[in-house]
């Protein structure tokens, strides 16, 4: 198992956030909500990684997931079949529809000059979607990837990316997910097949 963060000489990262909306974490108008508690602080950390990327001149690539209807959700079968049970995605159907406040990124999380991917559907941020269109389009080769949940969403994007030859590093205090007891396994999964997983903290003191 690779414990320590890759080299990140002659590498070119990016910052990537994966679903911070208000769909999952402003408790006002999420739809599936994330924790207050861990919404904020996960935010919070965002927001102090971004910034300091930022500084750095390192890219902030956002996707957010999207739909056009109902109909693009309820195609997938397990999640039509969760809908209106008592699963953490039970509101599956109702999440992230044209016109939701909740399609929004954290506000504390935006700033001028970040991209915006906004045509993610599924939990493999890659699939569908044009991110590795424009990670490759800015010579992007090292993905730091934050965001909820880690148990779905981020699992998955890392294995992707893994897939697609990027270097995956996600930002452990930067990732949290609905499935609370599924956060650490993710993240040791994570660690011993797909990438690197690292504290805010380490992964600039490493940059």
């Amino acid at each position: 198992m690779t414990s320590t963060l890759p080299n990140f000489a002659g590498r070119h990262p990016a910052v990537v956030t994966i679903d911070m909306h208000r769909g999952h974490l402003d408790p006002a108008v999420a739809t599936m909500p994330l924790n207050a508690d861990a919404a904020a602080r996960v935010t919070a950390a965002n927001a102090e990684l971004i910034t300091e990327a930022r500084r750095r001149s390192i890219p902030i690539v956002h996707v957010v997931t999207s739909y056009n209807d109902v109909e693009e959700i309820a195609s997938n079968p397990w999640w039509k079949a969760v809908a209106g049970t008592d699963a953490t995605r039970a509101n599956v159907l109702n999440h992230q529809l044209p016109g939701s406040p909740g399609l929004d990124v954290m506000p504390s999380l935006v700033g001028p000059g970040d991209i915006y991917v906004r045509t993610k559907r599924r939990y493999d941020a890659f699939m569908a979607s044009d991110l590795d269109f424009v990670l490759r389009s800015h010579g992007i080769d090292t993905i730091l990837l934050t965001g909820v949940n880690t148990s779905s969403c981020v699992i998955a994007t890392t294995i992707a990316g893994n897939a697609r030859d990027y270097s995956v590093v996600v930002v452990e205090d930067c990732v949290d997910t609905m499935d609370r007891t599924l956060h650490e396994p993710a993240l040791a999964i994570i660690r011993q097949a797909f990438g690197w997983v690292g504290t805010g903290e380490e992964v600039l003191a490493a940059l």
